[in-house]
């Protein structure tokens, strides 16, 4: 009985030591495939929220040089991973891009895209692949954008003859108010069939102002974001700011539209971008739209379409003032192709690779959303070898790829002539070519992106070619300070005087 006994406990401790080894072993083969990516530890329930400061981006930028090119954060109680090189975000954006399809919950897309309804926000799926199709169909794909090109046109003669009459009263230019003001009546024609702004003033002014501090608010790291049982406490103040500012949105929203039905009659057999959406109020099943998709879209596209493009060029102008010969060698190709009698023309763009450096290099240097839109992981995934778990948020950081060393030459200086010749002359920044990815890349790639390159490269092009260019106060100094937020502002406006360089005719002419 007694050797039974002992012989029992013998087996029973070779079975728990078979497990315990089992397991050990087994955890020591898993070890490799279940390793998160290096990051910093952070703080206790809060994690590494307070290192990112004001400028995420850059201390985003500054903690991928000490831990690689994938990261690992806690941040809160989630976890975010960020992709700081071409070929970190390609693992992410297109080799697991389904699997970071969806966008993560949060306040931004609560409180000011209508609760996820709008484009930017919403799931991917049939309510998303809609809003998408008919954007690019009716607004932002190639045909539609040619459908309109005459808009373009038009609206760019308004502000070349506004700026002409500011300069003969020698008044400056604020760069960033003229831009929104005829971008956001290019966009009012083809959504609404009328400008928005009728003249430059102080409605354009407020506009502009409401744009910016959405761009500027939706970029908040917000504390509750990432620790959602504090929510509701909402410490920072951000949430509240954004139910103001959706307000606003919402009553101007309104009012366009109740504007836009009155006039109906006016537009027989012409249908424009909301006559096409508010028509699918009337479907059934997916492609039935409810009035806040209608209002979130909206909201998306005059933001985004005024917003990112008029960042880029007013960093584009703001660097060429900073560097003259830069604005001289674009003086003189631009002479040589078009000359002085007449306006440039959208036909010019492809002879004038001098100006499509410009905004190459204004796109890597100054990317107008410095860190892509967040997406979440559906699935637990690999990349570079490390481990990514489920729900993981992710943040490509595009502004530390533009300014990667292992890619760019002196990658801090504006340098043009970088695209001109050899490999550099063939990267395009739509997405496929990961070392310059300034509209974001994959599924969820900026809807609006050849819609910006267009506005950027014709808007940019018009500008330079039609005046001289003189920082207003004269001195010289020129603040090239960054404001964070979805896009990335200049701290400081760009005011100019403007002198007109070219024949007459071209500032009276449509």
């Amino acid at each position: 009985m007694a050797l039974d006994t002992v012989l029992l406990r013998e087996l029973a401790a070779a079975a728990l030591l078979f497990l315990l080894t089992h397991f050990f072993i087994r955890s020591l083969l898993s070890k490799p495939s279940r390793q998160l990516p290096p990051g910093p530890r952070g703080l206790p329930l809060i994690g590494a929220l307070p290192s990112l400061g004001n400028m995420p981006h850059v201390a985003l930028a500054k903690m991928a040089k000490k831990y690689g090119p994938v990261m690992y954060l806690k941040m809160g109680t989630c976890s975010m991973a960020v992709a700081s090189t071409p070929d970190a975000a390609r693992a992410f954006l297109k080799t697991l891009d389904l699997n970071f399809s969806n966008r993560p919950p949060n306040a931004g897309a609560t409180h000011l895209a209508y609760n996820r309804e709008d484009m930017v926000f919403a799931d991917y799926g049939p309510r998303w692949k809609l809003l998408r199709k008919l954007s690019n169909l009716h607004m932002l794909g190639g045909k539609a954008l040619d459908d309109w090109s005459n808009v373009r046109v038009t609206e760019l003669g308004h502000m070349i003859r506004t700026m002409h009459d500011m300069s003969s009263r020698g008044e400056p230019v604020v760069v960033a108010e003229m831009l929104c003001y005829s971008m956001a009546n290019m966009i009012g024609q083809v959504i609404l069939s009328r400008r928005v702004f009728e003249t430059k003033g102080s409605k354009s002014n407020e506009f502009k102002d409401m744009v910016v501090e959405l761009m500027t608010t939706a970029g908040y790291f917000n504390i509750g974001d990432f620790i959602p049982s504090i929510a509701w406490m909402d410490l920072q103040g951000i949430e509240r700011g954004m139910k103001r500012l959706h307000k606003k949105f919402d009553d101007l929203l309104s009012r366009m539209i109740e504007e836009h039905n009155a006039s109906a009659y006016e537009r027989k057999g012409k249908p424009d971008f909301l006559d096409v959406v508010m028509a699918h109020q009337q479907s059934s099943g997916d492609d039935k739209l409810t009035m806040p998709n209608i209002k979130a879209l909206l909201l998306n596209l005059f933001t985004a379409g005024t917003d990112t493009s008029s960042s880029i060029i007013e960093w584009a102008l703001a660097e060429m003032l900073k560097n003259p010969t830069i604005l001289k060698r674009a003086h003189d190709e631009m002479d040589r192709v078009i000359g002085r009698d007449r306006r440039l023309a959208e036909s010019d763009l492809p002879k004038l690779p001098y100006l499509q450096a410009i905004c190459k290099e204004t796109f890597r240097k100054h990317p107008s959303t410095p860190l892509n839109l967040p997406r979440i992981a559906t699935q637990a995934c690999e990349v570079n070898g490390y481990y990514i778990p489920k729900n993981t948020r992710l943040s490509v950081n595009i502004w530390a790829i533009g300014r990667d060393p292992d890619v760019w030459e002196k990658p801090l200086e504006f340098i043009p002539e970088r695209f001109l010749d050899g490999k550099l002359s063939k990267i395009d920044p739509r997405g496929n070519d990961f070392e310059l990815i300034p509209f974001g890349a994959g599924r969820r790639i900026c809807a609006g992106t050849r819609m910006g390159i267009v506005l950027v490269e014709y808007i940019l092009g018009t500008l330079v070619h039609s005046f001289d260019w003189k920082l207003a106060n004269g001195s010289g100094e020129l603040n090239m300070d960054e404001a964070f937020g979805l896009a990335l502002q200049k701290a400081v406006s760009l005011s100019a005087m403007v002198t007109p360089r070219l024949g007459p005719t071209a500032y009276t002419s449509v």
